[in-house]
């Protein structure tokens, strides 16, 4: 079992399988964003490999990510990796995040491939709204790939990122709609993560004033329901839905951080919220799997002890220098 230097046992990776995306959410990348070389991207032979190798060291739970992960060519090859794994009994899970849009297509081979949970990112019900922060996005598309995976038995929880003076007030809303379909919801602060060309500061909304309004007015209760992610959720005595929130600002979880990031181009970040990495391509391609299992092992005695995220109202950059759809949601 993989454990950094505060004895958190690391038993969960989050694998971004592209850096591209088929939309453009104003939170996560600029407009004109300009996508990686296909040869600094990882193969498909060379992700499974790394997988492998996570899942010799303990790895036990795996998520794909992106960009959006549904658009990388051949992606079923590696689900269905993964879901051999699974009969294996040598991985506990494996789900996925995705934006939806290819999700009518990809639905059924998702569950056929042992994939029985996903997270959707979806922050409005209205299709003009849902254009103007995705810059382009049909919704009506996206709603119709979440059906489809529900009716396939899929296990679907939305991911709503709560964007000030955008949706703060549909988020009711969103919260209801869910109720009605039997999904569960995690509202998600804003986090600076990379430059897109307009102050954080002005998209955040904390939280942690937000919370109490939530609770109150759905008259919520905290629940002991947890997943491999950060969320905290609460519940109430109307529905099955789980409502979660993940705060990484203005409520800090890094005390049971289970988790790090490899990203498509082979670099392994031990936390979201921090620039430091290893670089695991150059072993992957030129030497050999012990030389990996080294820096594995090195990564995980950097691995912080917490992120340092911050919003200020003069900083357009975000504290971390590289964009979400980089690393990995």
């Amino acid at each position: 079992m993989l454990t950094d230097n505060f004895k958190r046992k690391i038993d969960y990776l989050r694998v971004s399988v592209t850096d591209r995306c088929d939309l453009r959410c104003t939170y996560c990348m600029a407009e004109d964003v300009t996508f990686l070389p296909r040869q600094e991207v990882l193969s498909i032979e060379e992700i499974i490999k790394l997988i492998d190798i996570f899942n010799e060291l303990g790895v036990k739970k795996f998520r794909l990510t992106g960009g959006e992960p549904l658009v990388r060519k051949n992606i079923i090859t590696i689900i269905e990796h993964l879901s051999e794994l699974k009969k294996q009994n040598r991985i506990h899970e494996h789900t996925l995040t995705t934006n939806g849009t290819n999700l009518s297509k990809y639905a059924k081979i998702l569950k056929t491939n042992g994939v029985n949970r996903i997270n959707v990112s979806l922050d409005s019900l209205d299709s003009e709204k849902y254009r103007e922060i995705t810059k382009h996005g049909d919704l009506k598309k996206v709603v119709n790939g979440i059906h489809t995976a529900s009716e396939e038995g899929i296990k679907v929880k939305i991911n709503t990122v709560l964007t000030q003076n955008f949706n703060e007030e549909e988020v009711f809303d969103i919260i209801n709609w869910c109720k009605i379909h039997s999904f569960d919801i995690s509202l998600i602060e804003i986090m600076p993560i990379g430059a897109i060309g307009e102050k954080r500061f002005n998209q955040y909304l904390s939280m942690k004033k937000f919370e109490k309004n939530l609770v109150s007015k759905l008259n919520l209760t905290p629940s002991n329901f947890r997943t491999n992610g950060p969320s905290r959720y609460f519940s109430d005595n109307k529905s099955n839905t789980k409502i979660g929130i993940i705060s990484a600002i203005s409520h800090n979880f890094c005390d049971t951080c289970n988790r790090v990031r490899l990203t498509c181009t082979g670099k392994l970040f031990m936390c979201l919220g921090q620039n430091d990495y290893v670089d695991l391509k150059y072993s992957l391609r030129n030497l050999g799997k012990i030389d990996i299992i080294k820096q594995i092992e090195y990564a995980m005695s950097i691995k912080p002890q917490k992120h340092n995220f911050e919003i200020l109202e003069n900083n357009f950059d975000g504290y971390i220098d590289r964009h979400m759809n980089e690393t990995g949601g």
